[in-house]
């Protein structure tokens, strides 16, 4: 599991490097610029289209005014004439078209509302896009003029994403040598204490009687006094060492 949750850190890690990299500052400021604009056409083409409804609505309402006018006037010479049935029936006509009149003029005070409101939001709007197109550039320009600071401050010290993967690199390498080192110098501690068996020792070597053996064993055993003595003498310690220090080495040989 430690190793699948390291794994999954490294993705993760590197999938938000490529998208840090991917995304530039510059193309996603203009992308939303580009997208402002878009919605400020739009409400602008809904202006349109609502003066136009209400453009068309007012020349409906100018012709019913105009027969709402022909119909009081034939009402009147009907009247005039003794023939109020033709004025009845002129007048019914002039009744009807006035409710017409009136929808339509609802209609176009609705409308008139509607313009009202999208060119308050076209105005607002249009602010806002002034100032962010403003903004936009700011922020282009402090991003150029850092990153070109980044730049010639890695040129300047030699640091560098491509040196920093070297760096990285070369320490993973020494960590591993250093390992490898640590394993060697264990084995071959075990082998001159007689824990192991060095099998590359010949025929000669494994067929030795146990007498041998002792006396190799104790001739190393000197070898390593004599060696601790030294140091000590070097180093200042009059003391001799502990049993731990043996049972340290051997204990780390086991893990």
């Amino acid at each position: 599991m430690g190793i699948i949750s390291r794994i999954t850190t490294l993705i993760k890690a590197m999938v938000n490097q490529m998208l840090d990299r991917a995304e530039d500052p510059h193309l996603t400021l203009d992308e939303s610029y580009r997208r402002q604009l878009d919605l400020l056409q739009k409400v602008k083409q809904g202006i349109v289209e609502v003066v136009t409804a209400k453009k068309r609505l007012e020349l409906q309402a100018a012709r019913l005014q105009e027969n709402i006018a022909t119909l009081d006037q034939q009402a009147r010479r009907a009247v005039t004439a003794g023939r109020e049935d033709l004025a009845r029936v002129a007048l019914e006509r002039k009744q009807m078209i006035m409710a017409q009149f009136q929808g339509l003029d609802n209609q176009i005070t609705e409308l008139q509302k509607e313009q009202d409101k999208l060119t308050t939001t076209e105005q607002r709007l249009s602010v806002k896009i002034e100032a962010f197109r403003t903004r936009k550039e700011v922020i282009k320009a402090q991003y150029s003029a850092a990153e070109a600071q980044v730049r010639i401050g890695e040129s300047l010290s030699g640091i560098s994403e491509e040196m920093a993967d070297v760096g990285l690199a070369v320490q993973r390498a020494e960590d591993k040598t250093e390992r490898l080192r640590a394993r060697t110098a264990a084995i071959d501690e075990l082998i001159a204490s007689g824990t192991l068996t060095d099998l590359t020792a010949g025929a000669g070597a494994a067929g030795s009687d146990s007498l041998s053996r002792e006396l190799e064993k104790a001739s190393i055993s000197q070898g390593v006094e004599e060696e601790l003595a030294r140091l000590r003498q070097q180093v200042g310690v009059a003391s001799k060492p502990t049993g731990g220090e043996a049972t340290m080495g051997k204990g780390g040989a086991g893990s």
